[in-house]
């Protein structure tokens, strides 16, 4: 019954924070088909309350790298589907490719 905000304030502020200051960090996303893992990751535009794990998460990340001064980042994300043994890139260029 939380929005995708309140999911994120509560338990992926925290790990990206810790990102920011130079700790690896996942957020893994389990269940079954047609649970809702999808949507909480990806959210809707609209309304704001509904945008998505990811966009929010870069969108901390890019503001914490913007107020760095004297400081050089490598800011590097993935968004794996495993189904069925089978990986999949949702970020590369071919969607339906299988990763080894």
């Amino acid at each position: 019954e939380h929005n995708t905000e309140q999911i994120y304030n509560e338990i992926a502020y925290p790990l990206v924070e810790g990102v920011t200051e130079g700790y690896n960090g996942t957020i893994f996303a389990y269940g079954q088909t047609g649970s809702g893992k999808s949507f909480t990751m990806q959210g809707i535009v609209e309304p704001s309350t509904q945008k998505g794990i990811i966009p929010r998460a870069f969108e901390h990340i890019f503001e914490s790298v913007q107020c760095a001064e004297n400081a050089k980042f490598l800011v590097r994300a993935s968004y794996l589907e495993i189904y069925n043994e089978d990986i999949r890139d949702l970020l590369g260029a071919d969607t339906k490719q299988k990763l080894e």
